[in-house]
């Protein structure tokens, strides 16, 4: 496919972005989400396009900054490109939500045209105006602002993520506004994978927004011995191998090289580009309090909060459930 831009070499951006404002609340995050929509910050390509490098290359750049902001952008722009594979239009200037959990046997169901049910972990359940829903394997798009939606935020009690508004919602005869797709077209279509990756490039943003940090402890502490550089020098490798496996998995879902062809090719490269970012996530949770030790987890909120943010967030990857998935695929013969 032609490109008139060639794509970024690299997710990561040279300087570290300017962090949130304090205090970080749930409508802090929200007036900051509200003004990137407003400003078209979030008008990104779509994924598999052209250019799906450049959006994970913003989806980095938000996770670097804060992982609540942009667990909620990654959210809108989700919902924003399903509406758009969908053939459908967002709402102006509305942000979005995509809430499809069906954690423990709850999830909305759909009777006379109306989503009731309980749902979980639906972020950003108090700031966000519409949301899309699965409900009876479809996928709807519903008004926040419909007496029918019971936010309770009292339900999210993480430490991290903590103001990411991630609790559940009750929906109560609320009206579909439409039906995006048909039976069962939200998991299947082809962007259901692009999405899972968009998520990886946040985790990798990250664990580059942790070590960001611990770069700043070392440089005021003045003395960096050789445990500590270590360290730091295992996650810098870390943190470019994934970032260069996600450029090149953005280049061969954009040329259809995706491990061969096909949804299977797909979801391989994404599952391996998701693998990889959780992997250096994890290093990063290990190896971080190592470099910093008790002063750098006590005398510093943004540290310990970026830890605990990260390992909450990182876990949206199944663990060894999807590690297993691809050992199947090395058995099978698929190995690259």
């Amino acid at each position: 496919m032609h490109q008139e831009n060639p794509p970024p070499r690299s997710l990561v951006a040279e300087l570290p972005p300017k962090g949130l404002a304090e205090p970080r609340t749930v409508m802090t995050v929200a007036e900051e989400l509200r003004s990137l929509v407003t400003a078209g910050t979030l008008d990104l390509p779509l994924p598999g396009e052209g250019d799906t490098a450049a959006r994970w290359s913003a989806l980095c750049e938000l996770g670097r900054r804060d992982l609540v902001l942009a667990r909620l952008a990654e959210g809108h722009t989700d919902a924003t490109a399903i509406l758009a594979e969908a053939g459908a239009v967002p709402e102006p200037n509305a942000l979005y939500g995509v809430w499809a959990s069906r954690s423990g046997g709850t999830g909305a169901e759909l009777v006379d045209g109306r989503a009731s049910g309980l749902v979980r972990f639906c972020s950003g359940s108090s700031a966000l105006d519409r949301a899309l829903v699965v409900a009876d394997e479809r996928l709807v798009e519903v008004d926040l602002g419909h007496e029918g939606v019971h936010a309770h935020p009292e339900t999210w009690r993480a430490v991290g993520m903590d103001v990411s508004d991630s609790g559940d919602v009750v929906l109560d005869g609320v009206p579909v506004e439409r039906t995006v797709g048909g039976r069962g077209w939200y998991v299947r279509r082809r962007g259901f994978a692009l999405g899972g990756a968009g998520v990886a490039a946040v985790w990798l943003g990250g664990a580059v927004g942790v070590v960001d940090r611990v770069v700043e402890f070392l440089r005021d502490r003045g003395h960096v011995d050789d445990h500590q550089a270590a360290h730091l020098g295992a996650l810098r490798t870390a943190i470019a191998a994934t970032d260069a496996l996600l450029v090149r998995t953005a280049g061969e879902l954009d040329d259809g090289r995706a491990g061969g062809s096909g949804d299977a090719g797909t979801a391989l490269v994404v599952d391996l580009a998701r693998a990889a970012a959780e992997s250096t996530a994890r290093d990063v949770l290990d190896r971080a309090p190592r470099v910093v030790g008790p002063v750098g987890l006590t005398r510093d909120r943004d540290l310990p909060r970026r830890l605990a943010d990260l390992q909450v967030y990182v876990r949206q990857h199944h663990g060894e459930r999807d590690l297993a998935s691809l050992g199947r695929h090395v058995v099978d013969g698929g190995a690259r």
